[in-house]
């Protein structure tokens, strides 16, 4: 008999246990190996070089930190039944498994107005039916229908355990100090009353520390502006051999990924046939590599330009700003386009606008609760008294401009950044 007892050393927590067969027979299948060839961060190794390691990874070290919270709460007398346990393993371990190539990047460029929790639930779904229905405390903790909800808290939540590992590992691997939170902290923090995870007062300064983390990792890792270039310009890339496709001109690329690029396939489609599921779940980060280095050397000039670009780091300028990007600034940048010969059918695939946004905590979604020494249960911001947790929820948006790096515009940008302060 196989032996199915299996440990991983972790760069991050160290050895990491396969609890039981079933999880070990969920890490083994292929969709969760899949996981292995799709980059945690889709592109920031564009900045940070370290940045490589997989939603594998990720996957699993939040598996573990489930177990050390389940431990650390049983520990304070909360029954947790074994089957409970290992459903709580497996929806924290199977959370990311519906993310596509690069991650969060092509969400929805490869599919239309699919989200990845969507297409998640529909892979648990079919495991669930090859495991004879397993999984199905699993998936109701993750859709948030079981009758225990803090099961649900940590998995999806403010404070879950999905955020408490990609932070530390993010952090890990980029060498963004700032992102260094005290996990196991936190975690022997860690509460349940009437069915509610709440953080002991002892904890608040963790959680503190754990929200300013959360926020400093967004603008100096998640939404730095090179990764917003490299993604503008890989997402330009898809929609010019879209476009090519679409009017019958050949573009080499796998056959896993062709059918995402012959038409759009939203949710409907992806529901109703499930040959899509399949494509999907055979797509990963060396498909679009794949088709980008074929590219490089397409006989259309925009999708050849794009590829080169992506595939050698040439990446478009980025500017941002505190508010939206000024008309006049944008006609400026379009009237350079022209005069380089660029057809006004083609502009589009030379510069985007956009914004990112970031917040570091939103109680509307999901209040991360102190259970206060007096009994007494309060929302960390009301908690804690640093102005700074309170002014978390207010979210920030800086607006772009992207642009190919061949036109000069920052006399321009200069005398509009002007106008806007």
């Amino acid at each position: 008999m196989k032996n199915k007892r299996k440990i991983f050393n972790d760069p991050v927590y160290g050895f990491v246990k396969i609890p039981n067969d079933l999880i070990f027979d969920l890490v083994e299948h292929k969709y969760f190996q899949r996981l292995r060839r799709i980059k945690q961060l889709g592109l920031a190794d564009f900045v940070y070089p370290g940045a490589l390691h997989s939603r594998f990874q990720h996957a699993v070290g939040a598996m573990h930190l489930m177990s050390q919270t389940l431990n650390a709460l049983e520990s304070k007398g909360i029954m947790i039944m074994d089957i409970e346990r290992e459903a709580a393993q497996i929806a924290i371990l199977l959370h990311d498994i519906g993310h596509g190539p690069f991650s969060h990047v092509l969400e929805y460029s490869i599919l239309d107005g699919v989200a990845h929790e969507s297409i998640t639930e529909m892979i648990m779904e079919r495991l669930n039916k090859e495991h004879n229905g397993s999984l199905q405390m699993a998936i109701q903790m993750f859709r948030n229908s079981y009758d225990r909800p803090f099961f649900h808290q940590l998995i999806s939540s403010q404070l879950d355990m999905d955020r408490m590992d990609y932070i530390n590992r993010d952090s890990f691997f980029t060498g963004v100090a700032e992102g260094s939170i005290g996990v196991e902290r936190i975690i022997k923090m860690f509460t349940v009353i009437e069915n509610r995870l709440l953080v002991e007062q002892k904890g608040l300064l963790s959680v503190e520390n754990f929200l300013n983390a959360r926020r400093m990792m967004y603008w100096q890792v998640y939404l730095h502006k090179t990764s917003v270039s490299a993604e503008v310009v890989l997402t330009k890339a898809l929609e010019r051999a879209k476009f090519l496709i679409r009017k019958g001109i050949e573009c080499f690329c796998s056959d896993n990924l062709r059918p995402f690029l012959e038409k759009p396939v939203g949710k409907d489609l992806f529901t109703t046939n499930s040959k899509y599921l399949d494509y999907f779940l055979s797509l990963d980060d060396t498909d679009i590599w794949f088709a980008m280095k074929t590219w490089q050397n397409s006989e259309d000039h925009i999708l050849q330009m794009l590829a080169n670009s992506f595939v050698n780091r040439r990446l478009y300028k980025v500017a941002l700003f505190d508010g939206k990007v000024e008309p006049e600034l944008i006609d400026s940048l379009k009237s350079k386009l022209l005069q380089q010969g660029i057809s006004p059918n083609n502009l589009k695939y030379y510069y985007q606008t956009g914004k990112v946004s970031n917040s570091g905590y939103i109680p509307e979604n999901s209040s991360i609760g102190i259970y206060m020494k007096s009994g007494e249960i309060k929302e960390v911001s009301d908690a804690s008294d640093l102005p700074t947790i309170k002014a978390l929820g207010k979210i920030v948006e800086k607006h772009y401009l992207c642009w190919t790096n061949d036109v000069y515009l920052q006399d321009e940008i200069y005398k509009s950044r002007k106008q806007l302060v």
